[in-house]
């Protein structure tokens, strides 16, 4: 008798006894990230056991500060993309860098800052939207497009850096060229350049006796110098003794690698920065 009650007892408490609750991350583990973008949570169970301290962190707070932080950083890349674009503008309006581009020989960096933040915003924008969405292929995809970013900068900065004694060279044979074949409104951006920098010639002005258009015509106008007040004439604008008091005595040249290699300092150090800004973010968020 004192079996069959033990018996039966045990099989009473064994129907009646609670089952065992698992969380649901035991099952998928791959649904944190969809729960880090929908804001779900997992919530801790008396009868359930001890989580481990990884799985406890999951938390509704947790998961909503962790989407913030996605949200604040894709807008953060998205605003670092808008200064890559707005530097590779400057850069094609700038005086310098213009004269370039309308060479052969010319230099595109411009236009690789221009699409590289034009693509920057997109993806900014699209890791937004797959933070909120709570794709996690589209947060897989854009963890790649950031490394690839990373990778671009770096890059495109370590060789503005490195080659820029070559640019120098590209710049001052650039210039030489369009000083031979300036035919007065044919070449604007080299009098656009004189005008603005205040300079003349290559070296100096007398660098134009080399020229054909100094036989013809002289010294081009834009070489005035408009500090002195006085205008210049033909006739002293065809004698170098007569037009060494009207002109700008500086070259042109010496000018322009100064402007330029500050303005490459510039565009080398914004890449830097933004480069490993974005990665710092990147190795905080994991």
């Amino acid at each position: 008798v004192h079996q069959s009650s033990s018996s039966s007892s045990s099989s009473f408490s064994g129907c009646c006894r609670v089952p065992k609750q698992i969380s649901p991350l035991h099952s998928d583990p791959t649904t944190f990230l969809q729960q880090i973008s929908s804001g779900s949570s997992v919530f801790y169970q008396p009868n359930a056991e001890m989580s481990p301290p990884s799985e406890r962190l999951q938390t509704k707070p947790v998961i909503t500060c962790l989407k913030t932080f996605l949200i604040s950083y894709s807008l953060i890349f998205w605003f670092t993309g808008v200064i890559l674009l707005a530097v590779g503008v400057w850069g094609k309006v700038n005086l310098v860098f213009e004269l370039l581009l309308n060479l052969d020989k010319g230099t595109n960096a411009p236009y690789v800052l221009i699409g590289t933040g034009a693509i920057i915003i997109i993806f900014g924008l699209f890791g937004c939207f797959a933070t909120c969405r709570g794709s996690p292929w589209m947060l897989k995809l854009y963890a790649m497009f950031l490394t690839l970013v990373f990778l671009a900068e770096l890059v495109a900065g370590i060789s503005g850096f490195i080659f820029r004694h070559e640019i120098k060279t590209v710049l001052q044979g650039a210039y030489r060229e369009a000083e031979g074949s300036y035919e007065g409104k044919d070449n604007e951006d080299l009098d656009r350049i004189q005008r603005t920098l205040q300079c003349c010639g290559e070296n100096n002005y007398t660098s134009w006796a080399n020229t054909g258009y100094f036989k013809r015509e002289g010294i081009p106008k834009s070489c005035c110098n408009v500090t002195v007040g006085v205008n210049c004439t033909s006739a002293e604008l065809k004698d170098l003794k007569s037009a060494e008091s009207v002109v700008y005595r500086q070259g042109c040249f010496a000018l322009m690698t100064t402007t330029m290699e500050a303005n490459l300092g510039i565009i080398a150090g914004i890449s830097f920065g933004i480069a490993f800004f974005q990665r710092f973010i990147q190795i905080s968020q994991s």
